[in-house]
């Protein structure tokens, strides 16, 4: 698990950026995006790579960050990683652009582009550049309509959609 954290700041150390031309959405209502997020689909990392069932979970620090706590099965090892760290608002909480960290003072970009404002039902989450991207939901599947809607916004974006992975939620 130490490992999955390391690899995941290293991609990140510094970059708490966002992509040129994107932005973050407004009227963000952090204690609305607080619990449990399948993720639907993801570009390819090498701290990712092989997880199904992955899911992240977001809850309040004390300090008025958020815990985030990732998990995936690796099917090759049959277990469970882990990865748990912290974010911070880089602007303000209304704003949904964060910085996350897994691994000590090293920060990555946490940069959500797309929300379902009425039951934050989804999101599309962005790093620091474009080849980090995900597509997260409250529940394992998420409406084709509203897939295609998410897929169409990130390729017009620039991000590599053709190179998506569909994250397989079912238990084997």
């Amino acid at each position: 698990m130490k490992l999955l954290a390391l690899l995941s700041t290293l991609f990140l150390a510094g970059c708490a950026g966002i992509p040129e031309g994107v932005s973050p959405v407004q009227g963000f209502e952090p204690a609305r995006y607080l619990g449990a997020w399948y993720e639907i689909a993801r570009l390819d990392h090498s701290f990712e790579r092989g997880l199904t069932r992955v899911t992240a979970t977001y809850s309040l620090r004390e300090n008025g960050g958020i815990n985030v706590v990732n998990r995936g099965f690796d099917a090759q090892k049959q277990e469970w990683r882990e990865a748990t760290g912290k974010a911070y608002f880089v602007e303000s909480p209304d704003i949904g652009r964060l910085k996350v960290s897994f691994f000590g003072p090293f920060y990555g970009g946490y940069n959500i582009i797309e929300l379902d404002k009425e039951n934050y039902a989804y999101a599309l989450v962005s790093g620091p550049t474009r080849s980090y991207l995900w597509i997260l939901a409250r529940d394992k599947t998420l409406d084709s309509s509203v897939l295609h809607q998410l897929v169409t916004k990130a390729e017009a974006l620039g991000f590599a959609t053709d190179h998506l992975i569909y994250v397989d939620h079912a238990d084997k």
